[in-house]
C-alpha cells in the first residue's frame, strides 16, 4: 500500500476505474459426454468436469473451448466416475454419489448441493463474466452465516469475511499488519463454513487474482483474474478436514520431512564466519540446549554468488559441515535465484551459453539488481533450466548438506515494481508464457527444481527445503515461513492465524521467525514466542543484521532457562509431532489446526484465532502480550486436563487461566494418548525411553505409535514400525491393548513407561490381558512394560 496520503487521493479510487464485464449469457448449445459437460454461451465457452465424486471443475474461456491443459498446481488426473445427467431445455442436472449440480441455461448459472440437499455454492445474478478489455470474474451468493477460511499466507485474523485479498507474490519488508496484502505466497483457495458444514473453492489461475469476500456488496463474493481462464474447483466437503483432504488430493501433499527438519533451527542474518558458527554450536552443547540445524544466510557466499563458499570466512567448509554433522547439527544454506552477471563466474557463463536465463521476447536477458548486484534469473518454466539448477546443488550435497533455504523467489528485484518485468517471456516445453502469468508460480518452479535435484543426489535420504514464495502445490516440495516479520508482540499474535490459514490451505509445514526477524527482541517476547514455536510445525529462531541477537541465552539466565525448557519440550513431544507429520503427509490435514477444524459444529470456535489444536486432542493457548499472566481460554466439549498440573476443566465454556512466564497453557482432552521421549541434544541422538501418557475417558480410544529411521524414504517401501494402542475404561477397570500393524523397523526404545492420568483412586489396569501393578502418586498411575510387549504382538 502507498505509504503517503497520495494513496487516498480521489483519483485513485478504484470505483472510478471499474472495468466493465459482459455476462457469459445464455447457453446456445450443449454437449454431454460421460463426466464432462460442454456449453457454448453468448460470451464464451464453459466446460464442467467431475474430477471425483466430491470434486467438480468448472472452466470458462471467453474465446475458445476451455483448455484442459496441465495445471501448475493440480497433479492428479480425473477419476473415472459415474455421473447421472438430466438435460432439458431450461437446465442440466448432474449428480454423483456425493454432490449434485444444477445448471440453468438462461442465463448460464451453476448451483452445487450435497446429496442431502444442502446448498454448497450458487451464483448471483451477475454469475460468470468476461472483461470488456481483459480478465474474468465469477460472483457467488454469500449467506449471512458464512465464514471464510484459508487463502494461504495472509496477515490478520482467521475469518476473511469482509476482506479483499490479492494473490501476487510480493517481497514485503515493511512491517506486516492486518492490511498488508499481498505477501510472499499466493494460494487461491478457501473454504466456507456454515453451521458446521464446509465446502471449498480453488481458483486455479496464476495471474494476479483478487477475492472480494463481501466488501463490494453484502450477500455476494467474487474472484477475479487479470488474465487466463476462469478455472475453479468446487469441493463438496462436508467437514473442514474433508475439504483439506479434497484440496490436497488435487494439489498434492507434503512428503514426510526428515526428522531433523522438525527439530529446533537457529538462524541469523548472518553468522558470518566459521569461528562464529563453531562458537554458536559449542554454546548450545555447553548449555545443554537441543539443536538440529544452523542456517547460513547470504554472507557465507563469495560476493553473494550462489553455489560458492567464501573461503576467507568459511575455509574448509566441508570439514566444518562434517564436524557439525557429527554433533547432530545440520547446515541449511540460503540459495536465491539471482545469479550474478559476472563473465568470470562459471554459473553465469553456463546459464548464458545454454540459454537458461529469463529473457524478453526479442531474446535479451532480463537483468535485475539483488544482493550480488546486476543479476540474471533462471527461467524455471523451462524444464532444462530446472534440471540444470537442481544439478548445481551437487555443490552443496558434496559438502554433506541435505537442506536448502530458497529466498527472494517471488521473484524479488530491487526496482520500482519490486519484481521481474511482466513482459519477460518464459519458455516452457509446451508453451511460452509471459511473466505476468508465471510470476506467482516462479517460487514453485524453483522449489521443484531444487527438490528434485536434492532427491537425485542424496542417495535415498529425504531433503529439507524451505521457501519464501509459493503457489498452490508448494507443499509437494517445501516448507514455508511467513517472511520478514518484526519483534513485535502483535507479530507474535499474528503468527498464529497466519500458520493456521496456511495449514487449512494445504501447507502443513509452516512457521514464523521465532522472536521476530527485524527490530529488537527482548527476553520476555523471545520466551513467549519460543513457547508458541514448540507447537509450530517449523521451529526456527531468526533475526536480522543490526538488531539484537536472540539466541536462547541472549537475554540472560532467567530467560535462557525458560527458553531451554521449551526447546526441550519440543524434543519430548517429537514422537507425537512426527506422527502428526506422517498423518499430514497422507491426508493433508495439518499438524497445527484451527479450532473450527476439530469442532466445526461449535460456532464459538469460528472466531478463535489465538488458540489452536495440535492434532485432535491437544489445545494450546499462548500468552501474547507483555506482562500478562492470565488469559481467557475456550475449551470445547469434553473434559480437559491441564498438561502441567492435571487439574481438570469442563468444556463448552471459557476459563480464566493463570500462566507465569515459564508456563504455556496446554490442555489435553480426556481420551487422548500422548507419547513423550526424553529430550536429547538433537534428533540424531535417539531417545531410549518412551513414556506413553494416557488420559482415559468414558469411551474407548486409540492411538497409533509410529516410527521409522527418520532420514530415508525407506518408509515408502514399508520399512516402519506402527502399533495401535486401544484404551478401554469401564467399571473401575482400564484395559490397554497393543496391536502391531507393521514391524519392519525396530525403534530404539529400551524402556516403555505408561502414565495413566485419572481421578479414579481405585483403578485396576491390565495390559494385553495381563494384570498390571502400578504406582499411584497424585492421582497418576505409572507402570512399565517391556518394549518387546509392543514390538512382538
Amino acid at each position: 500500500m502507498e505509504d503517503t496520503s497520495f494513496a487516498i487521493h480521489p483519483g485513485n479510487d478504484p470505483e472510478n476505474n471499474v472495468q466493465g464485464f459482459y455476462d457469459i449469457g445464455d447457453v446456445l448449445s450443449t454437449d454431454i459426454s460421460d463426466q464432462k459437460l460442454s456449453f457454448k454461451c453468448q460470451q464464451g465457452y464453459i466446460s464442467v468436469l467431475f474430477y471425483k465424486n466430491d470434486i467438480v471443475r468448472i472452466i470458462m474461456n471467453p474465446q475458445e473451448e476451455p483448455l484442459l491443459e496441465e495445471s501448475f498446481a493440480v497433479d492428479q488426473a480425473p477419476e473415472n466416475i459415474k455421473v447421472h445427467i438430466d438435460d432439458s431445455p431450461e437446465k442440466v442436472e448432474a449428480s454423483t454419489d456425493y454432490m449434485k449440480l444444477t445448471i440453468s441455461k438462461h442465463p448460464f448459472r451453476v448451483s452445487a448441493f450435497d446429496m442431502k440437499g444442502n446448498l454448497l455454492v450458487s451464483e448471483t445474478d451477475d454469475g460468470m463474466a468476461v472483461g470488456k478489455k481483459e480478465g474474468v470474474i465469477c460472483y457467488k451468493d454469500a449467506n449471512e452465516e458464512d465464514h471464510y477460511f484459508g487463502f494461504g499466507e495472509k496477515s490478520g485474523f482467521l475469518d476473511k469475511r469482509g476482506e479483499k485479498l490479492t494473490m501476487w507474490n510480493s517481497d514485503v519488508y515493511a512491517p506486516h499488519n492486518p492490511e498488508t496484502d499481498p505477501l510472499y505466497q499466493s494460494i487461491p483457495f478457501f473454504m466456507t463454513l456454515r453451521r458446521g458444514l464446509a465446502s471449498g473453492i480453488f481458483f486455479d489461475n496464476t495471474y494476479r487474482t483478487t477475492f472480494d469476500m463481501e466488501v463490494e456488496q453484502l450477500g455476494k463474493y467474487s474472484f477475479h483474474s487479470e488474465g487466463g481462464q476462469l478455472d475453479y474447483y468446487i469441493l463438496a466437503g462436508p467437514t473442514p478436514k474433508k475439504v483439506v483432504e479434497q484440496y490436497t488430493s488435487l494439489t498434492g501433499r507434503m512428503p514426510l520431512p526428515p526428522k531433523w527438519a522438525i527439530g529446533y533451527h537457529q538462524s541469523r542474518y548472518s553468522y558470518e564466519s566459521k569461528e562464529e558458527v563453531e562458537e554458536l554450536v559449542r554454546n548450545f552443547k555447553e548449555k545443554d540446549i537441543p539443536l538440529d540445524a544452523v542456517h547460513f544466510d547470504i554472507h557465507y557466499m563469495e560476493g553473494y554468488r550462489v553455489f560458492t563458499f567464501d573461503e576467507d570466512r568459511f575455509p574448509q567448509a566441508k570439514e566444518l559441515i562434517r564436524s557439525l554433522d557429527e554433533q547432530g547439527v545440520r547446515v541449511v544454506p540460503i540459495v536465491d535465484p539471482g545469479v550474478k552477471a559476472d563473465a568470470q563466474y562459471s554459473i553465469y557463463q553456463e546459464g548464458v551459453q545454454k540459454g537458461l536465463f529469463c529473457k524478453y521476447l526479442e531474446g535479451n536477458i532480463f537483468f535485475g539488481d539483488v544482493w550480488p548486484g546486476k543479476s540474471a534469473f533462471p527461467d524455471f518454466l523451462n524444464p532444462e533450466a530446472r534440471k540444470w539448477w537442481g544439478d548445481k546443488h551437487q555443490f552443496y550435497t558434496n559438502l554433506g548438506i541435505e537442506g536448502i533455504w530458497n529466498d527472494m523467489n517471488e521473484p524479488a528485484v530491487f526496482n520500482e515494481t519490486k519484481t521481474m518485468d511482466t513482459d519477460v517471456m518464459h519458455r516452457g516445453d509446451k508453451k511460452n508464457r509471459l511473466h505476468i502469468e508465471v510470476h506467482n508460480v516462479y517460487g514453485n518452479l524453483m522449489a521443484q527444481g531444487t527438490y528434485e535435484g536434492l532427491v537425485n543426489q542424496l542417495d535415498g535420504n529425504r531433503p529439507f527445503l524451505l521457501t519464501r514464495a509459493g503457489y498452490s502445490g508448494i507443499q509437494r516440495y517445501a516448507a514455508v515461513w511467513t517472511g520478514d516479520n518484526r519483534s513485535f508482540w502483535e507479530h507474535l499474535e499474528m503468527a498464529i492465524p497466519m500458520c493456521l490459514n496456511l495449514g487449512a490451505s494445504g501447507v502443513p509445514f509452516s512457521g514464523a521467525d521465532i522472536g521476530g526477524f527485524a527490530h529488537d527482541s527482548n527476553g520476555e517476547l523471545l520466551a513467549r514466542w519460543t513457547q508458541l514455536g514448540v507447537f509450530t510445525p517449523y521451529f526456527r529462531n531468526h533475526s536480522a543484521l543490526g538488531f539484537a541477537r536472540q539466541e536462547p541465552w541472549a537475554f540472560g539466565e532467567k530467560y535462557e532457562k525458560i527458553i531451554s525448557k521449551y526447546i526441550k519440550l519440543r524434543y519430548r513431544w517429537m514422537q507425537h509431532m512426527y506422527k502428526l507429520f506422517k498423518d499430514a503427509s497422507e491426508t493433508g490435514v495439518p499438524v497445527m489446526r484451527p479450532m473450527y477444524m476439530e469442532y466445526p459444529s461449535d460456532q464459538e470456535t469460528y472466531k478463535l484465532f489465538d488458540q489452536f489444536m495440535i492434532g485432535e486432542s491437544v489445545l494450546v493457548a499462548p500468552i501474547l502480550r507483555p506482562g500478562i499472566k492470565d488469559r481467557l481460554v475456550y475449551l470445547p466439549e469434553g473434559t480437559w486436563y491441564d498438561y502441567w498440573t492435571d487439574e481438570t476443566f469442563e468444556g463448552s465454556r471459557k476459563h480464566i487461566i493463570h500462566a507465569e512466564l515459564d508456563q504455556l497453557p496446554i490442555f489435553i482432552k480426556q481420551g487422548a494418548v500422548i507419547p513423550e521421549l526424553d529430550a536429547t541434544s538433537s534428533t540424531a541422538k535417539p531417545s531410549k525411553n518412551l513414556t506413553v501418557h494416557v488420559y482415559p475417558g468414558q469411551d474407548s480410544s486409540s492411538y497409533k505409535l509410529y516410527e521409522d529411521d527418520g532420514r530415508t524414504f525407506e518408509y515408502n517401501d514399508g520399512k516402519f514400525f506402527e502399533c495401535e494402542l486401544v484404551i478401554r475404561k469401564e467399571n473401575g477397570k482400564l484395559d490397554i491393548q497393543s496391536h502391531i500393524i507393521k514391524d519392519a523397523f525396530q525403534p530404539t526404545w529400551e524402556l516403555v513407561e505408561f502414565v495413566v492420568h485419572s481421578e479414579d483412586s481405585d483403578l485396576d489396569i491390565s495390559f494385553n490381558d495381563q494384570a498390571i501393578e502400578s504406582k499411584l502418586k497424585d492421582k497418576v498411575r505409572t507402570f512399565g512394560v517391556e518394549p518387546s510387549n509392543l514390538f512382538n504382538r
